[in-house]
């Protein structure tokens, strides 16, 4: 199964529908909250090539994008190959 990592903030609408799609695939990713971490938060944007919105999302080291392009992935049937890889 591919490596997972999310950036995301406390009480954010749009990490937790990227978190339960994932969720929904029994999928384990890695949380970084970088609500009160100015060091994952830097981090996230140097990743993302300034990506400031949350959530930011890491499959394998490639640079997802946010909650909406997770869910473009899945309807087009995109994202469990890529999950799987």
């Amino acid at each position: 199964m591919a490596k997972v990592e999310i950036y995301t903030k406390f009480l954010c609408g749009y990490c937790a529908r990227a978190k339960n799609l994932l969720a929904s695939k029994g999928v384990d990713f890695e949380e970084f909250d970088i609500t009160m971490d100015r060091d994952k938060r830097d981090e996230m944007l140097n990743r993302s090539n300034g990506g400031r919105t949350v959530p930011q999302i890491f499959i394998d080291g490639h640079h997802v994008g946010g909650s909406d392009e997770l869910a473009a992935l899945e309807a087009a049937d995109r994202l469990d190959a890529m999950l799987a890889a």
